[in-house]
Parts: C-alpha cells; structure tokens; sequence
C-alpha cells in the first residue's frame, strides 16, 4: 500500500505543478481547439496530465526496489522503459500537435514488441482446443500481442473525451487486475496496479469535475499499455485466470473502437481514421441530458463535461465488475462478453433514435446544486 501511496502523492504534487504554472507552458502544452468535433471544454487546458501518472510510477517503482522486492521493482522498469516510445509519441503530440495517429500506433506496438523480446510478455491461449497450438508459436502469438496491446491503448485514447473518462475507467480495471493478482499470489501484476491506482487518483482529482488539466494522447497510451501488459503478463503467468479475463475487462473501450470501426466503414462509408462526433460518450453528452442546450458558459459547459462520465463509468462496471467475479470461468466470461456487446449496441441505437429510456436522460430541474 505504501507503493500506491506513493503514487498518488508524487503524481498529484507533479500534477498541481503543471496546472499551477500552465501559463508557463501554455503555448506548448494547452489544448486550444475548442470547435472541434470531438472537443467539450470552454478554455483552453493543459493536456499533459501523463506525466504526473508517469513519474509517479517510475518513483514508486524506484522506491521498491530498495526494499526486499527488488524482483518486482526490475519487472515494473523494465515494462516502463518498454512503454516509453507509446508514451513519448503522445506526448510529442500533446506538445506540437504533429504526430500522426499512423506514428503514435506504431511507437505503441513498438513499446509492446519490446515488452515481449525483454520481458517475454505474450499471448500464449485462449482456451479455445483447436486454436490454442497456434498460440505457442512466436510467430502467430507475439504479432496478436502487439496488435492487442497498441489496440487497447488506441482504445483509451479513443474513450479520452470527458472530464474523468478514461482515468476513471483505466482505474477501476487496474482495481480488478490488483484483486486477481492478489487471489493468484501475483507481486508484480500487484503491485504494478496497486501503483498505477495511486497515480491515476493523483490526476483524477485535478481533472474531475473540473477539467483543470487533461490526460492526453501520452497519458491515454501510456495507460492502455500497462493495462494491456499488465492483464497479458497476469494469464500468462497464472493458468488459473482465463484469457478471456482481461478481454471482459477492457471490453467498454476495445467494442468502442471495434463499434466505431464497424459505423464508419459500413454505415457511414468513410475512413475510420477519420474523426466524427457520434461515439457513445458524445452522444450521451448531446442527446442523455436534454438541457445541453442551455447555456454556454464555461462554468456550465465544465459542468455538463462532467456529468457525462458517470454515464460510461456506470456502462464500464457493466463488464467489469463480472470480469472479476468470474475471472477463472471462460464460458461465463464470454456470455457477459456478448451480453456487454448486445447492451452497448441497444443503447447505442436507442440514443441514436431517441429512444433512450426517460431514467437515463438528465433534465436540468436535476442538474441544479451540482458541481
């Protein structure tokens, strides 16, 4: 717990730094597009929150590795020097708004093609009979872990459009992965979560509700890195943990990007590279809460940013919480996949159609004595 504690205090002073002296640095790192159509904030805000959670890993890391868990320190490094190309390449990004989704896609499989040559993290089943041999071939399971790893950290930058979004839904997966390793006498899936908990509560509070400074494309890879290398290294380790674990886990983000793929290319024929404004979250914001229409101040947009979230924290918890209490039965898991799959869908064109149920859709007469 003293690793999560560390955590939590060197990201949120790392944080407070950042967003106390953002005018120093507001012409590099604050997010000015206010029109775009994946853009809800009033002013322009810092959106390099990644590096509190970054530097709050490597110090809390550092700091076990003078102590008797050494072991567990070398394993943790090792995988953040593996994610810092996922990191860097976002937070260039965040910095000069010149780094291509092409690019950043690419450090992120790079950082996990080096998790798998220094670590041996890897795919190796997933409980299906006539697959599973396939799997213990390098050749077929490193490059569906690579895909995997830089697929989920493209999913959590995709889920990254509202106060406490992405930082709340990463948080609670690392709670889960933290509860399994400790049931499977995991220490380093343990204690890298238990870290990875401390450091994003430190962000979490400077950026909900009031939006004082973003997690960025650095912040969003990075977390879906470790989550991904953390989740992979946890089956492969422990037999016990069905590989359709981590799937259940992080499928909120992973059917947001493979729905959107799906809309874009078939429904709507364009690109699906090319950014629109009707993800889930954003159409919650839009059409969930019907006084959105109101005014546009920035207290009340700030306001209206992060009443949002809730909604998809609550849609996440659909899929997590199940992930954790079945995380050794494979056939239960994949239920509550497609069951994740079929609610998603349902909302998704409920929304659309207008045809959300009333106790989901936020009036203003509710709004009033919020923060």
């Amino acid at each position: 717990m003293l690793s999560l504690a560390l955590g939590f205090f060197v990201s949120l002073l790392i944080t407070l730094l950042i967003v106390r002296y953002a005018h120093l640095h507001a012409e590099l790192s604050a997010d000015r597009d206010l029109n775009g159509v994946q853009k809800f904030h009033a002013q322009p805000v810092p959106r390099i929150g990644g590096v509190g959670i970054f530097i709050g890993l490597v110090l809390a890391t550092l700091q076990l590795y003078f102590t008797r868990y050494a072991r567990v320190a070398d394993g943790l490094l090792i995988m953040t020097a593996c994610g810092l190309p996922a990191f860097a390449s976002g937070l260039v990004e965040d910095l000069t708004k010149r780094v291509t989704p092409v690019v950043r896609l690419l450090a992120t499989m790079l950082s996990a093609l080096l998790c798998w040559w220094l670590m041996g993290v890897r795919i190796t089943h997933v409980d299906v009979a006539w697959i599973d041999p396939w799997f213990g071939m390098a050749l077929i399971g490193v490059p569906l872990t690579v895909i995997a790893v830089s697929g989920l950290a493209n999913a959590i930058n995709i889920i990254d459009g509202f106060n406490g979004l992405a930082s709340m839904v990463a948080f609670m997966m690392f709670v889960s992965l933290a509860y399994v390793a400790f049931q499977v006498g995991d220490p380093v899936v343990l204690s890298g979560s238990l870290i990875m908990m401390g450091a994003i509560l430190g962000f979490f509070l400077w950026n909900y509700p009031a939006g004082l400074i973003f997690l960025g494309d650095g912040g969003a890879y990075f977390l879906g890195f470790i989550l991904g290398e953390l989740a992979i290294l946890l089956v492969m380790r422990n037999p016990t943990v069905s590989p359709w674990y981590p799937v259940l886990l992080a499928m909120y983000p992973i059917f947001e990007v493979c729905f959107s793929i799906y809309r874009k290319r078939f429904v709507r024929g364009i690109s699906p590279g090319i950014p629109d404004g009707v993800h889930l979250h954003m159409l919650v914001y839009k059409r969930l809460m019907r006084w959105v229409v109101g005014a546009k101040t920035a207290r009340e947009m700030t306001q209206r940013n992060s009443l949002t979230s809730p909604y998809l924290w609550m849609l996440c918890l659909l899929a997590v919480i199940p992930a954790t209490l079945f995380w050794r039965s494979t056939g239960v898991l994949f239920a509550f996949v497609v069951l994740f799959a079929l609610v998603y869908v349902w909302l998704y064109v409920s929304i659309v159609r207008f045809k959300a149920p009333k106790w989901l859709i936020f009036r203003k007469g509710k709004a009033s004595g919020s923060v």
